[in-house]
């Protein structure tokens, strides 16, 4: 098995025990005599399934009893709509914090609905840090506020929760939910499509506290709508089985490492191995402040957009897979979300540095 290094910002690479113990139940789960895949949602198998992977992210990310925790289709783009739909009330008012491109979306997104205003970004300066706010930067009477907690085309995180007072806070937290410890308490809604740091594509999952359900638009479709989602318990409709299972796989991995502490030390660790490295010379370049840096997602560059070019092409062929920049930024972008193996990481630092003696700046 000659597996690569996937940087990719998502999908992303999957934790190879997640892999292992899916291909070995992908023909027959358990005395089912079928797959996964062939279950029906409405099956005691199938509903066991459904019914521990919700367990498993509730012990992971300490969730409070009065939040519901939504198993749905759509990805977090279909949420930017969902949000306000269930959210603002007709002639109602929404604050967004907009901090990179997904945030930026959400607020487009939300502008036919009602009032919505920018409350902070950092787009001037090419979103290169996360912008600061204070409780006063939002207006009183906003339905809600919304943040990407974590921008990967960009590479930052916010280094700190908003303080919304008691304006619910919303956040898209697709791609860096159960990579470390977070307060769900402190925000009304997160979510978060799974391609990331939790399944294959096609799975979004909601966190929602159960006061803010029942307040959806008369015009909200019935599949965006959260209370019938929650009244059905994820299975208005077939949901997305198989992904499902596959998330379920990565919570009990990860639980298996010792939770959320334990993902966090692991993170960090690999984060500051490359931050360290990019810091400690000056071919390649972070653009993002370092107090708003991700470990999720590491974005750098060298200056020259040809070298940035060939940059990506080599380390391709070297195994280290999906390191172009998004095309809207340019540059390298390092993903190396939960399941990057360090190893992964440190033989990266060393291909930087072969690239950057083989190939002096003019």
């Amino acid at each position: 098995m000659n597996r690569i290094y996937n940087f990719s910002a998502g999908p992303s690479m999957l934790p190879l025990p997640v892999l292992e113990k899916a291909a070995s139940e992908l023909v027959c789960y358990g005395n089912s005599g079928m797959s996964v895949m062939e279950m029906s949602h409405r099956s005691p198998d199938y509903e066991a399934i459904i019914k521990d992977a919700e367990i498993d992210l509730r012990k992971l990310m300490n969730i409070p009893d009065n939040y519901k925790v939504l198993f749905l289709q759509g990805g977090a783009s279909t949420q930017f709509a969902a949000v306000p739909l269930n959210l603002l009330p007709v002639g109602g008012k929404a604050d967004y914090i907009v901090s990179g491109q997904f945030s930026s979306k959400a607020y487009q997104e939300a502008q036919k609905y009602g009032d919505v205003v920018i409350a902070a970004t950092s787009k001037g300066d090419n979103f290169t840090f996360v912008p600061k706010t204070t409780k006063e930067s939002f207006r009183k009477d906003a339905s809600y506020v919304h943040i990407c907690f974590n921008n990967t085309i960009y590479g930052t995180k916010f280094p700190y929760i908003p303080d919304t007072g008691d304006i619910p806070l919303v956040a898209d937290m697709s791609s860096c939910i159960i990579s470390e410890p977070v307060d769900v308490s402190k925000f009304a809604v997160i979510y978060a499509g799974a391609q990331k740091n939790m399944a294959p594509a096609g799975l979004t999952v909601v966190i929602v506290r159960e006061d803010l359900l029942g307040r959806s638009r008369p015009e909200t479709p019935t599949m965006l709508d959260w209370k019938t989602m929650a009244d059905n318990d994820s299975m208005y409709n077939t949901p997305p089985c198989y992904t499902i299972y596959i998330a379920k796989l990565v919570y009990e991995w990860i639980l298996s490492l010792g939770g959320l502490d334990e993902m966090k030390k692991i993170n960090s660790d690999k984060a500051d191995l490359l931050y360290n490295y990019i810091d400690s010379q000056n071919y390649y370049i972070a653009p993002v402040k370092p107090e708003s840096r991700s470990m999720m997602n590491i974005t750098f560059v060298t200056g020259d957009a040809e070298l940035d070019k060939k940059f990506a092409s080599e380390a391709s062929k070297a195994g280290f897979k999906n390191l172009k920049g998004h095309r809207s930024v340019g540059g390298m972008r390092a993903s190396i979300y939960n399941a990057m193996p360090r190893e992964g990481v440190a033989l990266l630092v060393e291909f930087m540095k072969d690239f950057a003696k083989n190939n002096p700046k003019a």
